[in-house]
């Protein structure tokens, strides 16, 4: 039998993985028993920031973890397609139903058991391995002093922060316009939740049809809207960060007001970047443009994209009025900042997600040191499928470092520990193609190719092992 602790992404995606391969499987999953400072539910594999997964093409590096996903069978994926909700070549889905659909696939999977309860030390019973642990970027202050000592080094450690989200009935839908940017539009593949075969791998993205009808709503400003936003956001109060001797934000997920004092146009080469995005009643690009993200099936609610914050919530109440189109806007949730906690990965973990110290242990998601929905759900398939494998008496197996799940998984195990922090996946994080592809579009889709390639010749001598 596995223990799982944690039943977030990364927890969820190595319980399936498992017990697909035979192994029994036991997660323990705190909440509601003891709640989280973000989690509003008590259902597996919810989301708390934001319900992008990112990219969906084989010309970025996500999109191309994805499909290797896919291809090796991953539930996380799997109920990500069937949720999907519309967001340009990006792959955003319904929180609610995917993390629904999750728990219900985990709760009635025959080898699986689900206990509700707070572990608040790191067992040391023989029978409590192989153990995963994947208790995510929240790991209770017990259990973090535990793996701390476990590990042997400091925890490190930086805070993210989550975007607002609003009533979509409270948008003044006559000041923002459709559109996705460049016109890149993704639509759903027809699924059915009841009857969508969970054992296999979804078929391939790649075949969306752009319609021309964008999936954001896009709210432009005039340079003097901007420069008055940009004051009032330069000059806004912030909620009070505790339990740290220093703030220190994790570069891929900077609060909005952090990119701001950075200077001025910062947010015009970010989250208000206006590239892309033709205003249909001016003919012209915008001088800067908040993008609005649909954040469930129904579409009555929408998240600002990029707009994590730590603001005070009154604050955020009124800098954001006067972004155009939301002088009105409900919140239906305020951002919000929290600790996210990760050990040092060079220092700890092989590349099978196991730890140098012992065979048996494993720790995969945020904890172990990526960054990312999609990245931790990858980390715990792996750790997932190499618990079960070390269960049945065989060797944990190691991806090829040309495959993007085999370069993130050399990433953790392999960065300079001094200044580690963690990492979605890219490109520049894997072998280069052969030196005569010399253009940036045909380098990333050589890339790709010769990933899936060699996924597929490591997946055939998986079968025959």
């Amino acid at each position: 039998m596995i223990h799982i602790i944690g039943g977030g992404l990364a927890g969820a995606e190595a319980a399936w993985q498992a017990a697909s391969r035979g192994v029994r499987v036991v997660v323990h999953e705190m909440r509601p028993v003891r709640p989280t400072a973000v989690h509003k539910t008590q259902q597996l594999a919810e989301l708390v920031c934001s319900n992008s997964f990112r990219g969906d093409k084989l010309d970025n590096a996500v999109g191309l973890l994805k499909e290797e996903m896919r291809r090796l069978g991953s539930l996380i994926m799997r109920m990500a397609d069937v949720h999907r909700v519309p967001a340009g070549a990006a792959l955003a889905v319904d929180r609610e139903g995917f993390s629904k659909a999750v728990t219900e696939a985990i709760e009635s999977h025959p080898l699986i058991t689900v206990v509700r309860e707070e572990i608040t030390r790191i067992p040391l019973d023989a029978s409590w391995f192989p153990l995963v642990i994947a208790t995510g970027p929240l790991t209770s202050d017990a259990l973090s002093a535990e793996i701390a000592a476990l590990v042997g080094g400091e925890h490190l450690y930086f805070y993210d922060a989550i975007s607002p989200i609003v009533s979509a009935e409270t948008i003044d839908m006559n000041k923002v316009f459709r559109a996705s940017r460049w016109n890149r539009n993704i639509r759903s593949r027809p699924s059915d939740s009841s009857t969508a075969p969970l054992e296999q791998p979804a078929p391939s993205v790649g075949c969306g049809i752009d319609d021309g009808e964008g999936d954001y709503l896009n709210c432009p400003l005039t340079r003097d809207e901007y420069d008055r936003f940009y004051d009032a956001l330069t000059t806004a109060e912030s909620a009070t960060v505790h339990d740290f001797d220093k703030e220190r934000f994790f570069e891929g997920c900077l609060p909005i007001e952090v990119m701001a004092h950075r200077g001025r146009d910062t947010l015009r080469f970010g989250p208000m970047k206006p590239v892309g995005l033709t205003d249909p009643r001016t003919g012209r690009y915008p001088y800067a443009a908040v993008q609005l993200r649909q954040d469930n099936i129904a579409g009555d609610h929408f998240s600002l994209v990029g707009f994590q914050t730590q603001l005070k919530w009154g604050e955020q109440a009124r800098v954001l009025a006067m972004i155009p189109g939301l002088e009105r806007a409900e919140f239906i949730r305020f951002g919000m900042v929290h600790r996210n906690t990760y050990i040092n990965g060079p220092t700890v973990l092989r590349e099978t997600w196991q730890t140098k110290n012992r065979d048996d242990l494993f720790f995969a998601g945020q904890i172990s040191g990526v960054e990312g929905y999609v990245e931790s759900a990858a980390s715990g398939l792996l750790a997932g499928r190499n618990a079960a494998a070390v269960f049945q008496g065989e060797s944990a197996r190691v991806l090829p470092r040309t495959t993007a799940m085999g370069a993130l998984a050399h990433y953790v195990s392999h960065a300079n520990p001094a200044n580690y922090q963690p990492s979605n996946i890219t490109f520049g994080i894997m072998p280069p193609p052969d030196a005569g592809v010399t253009k940036k579009q045909d380098r990333k889709a050589a890339i790709s190719e010769r990933a899936l390639r060699a996924l597929d010749e490591w997946m055939r001598d998986d079968v025959t092992a």
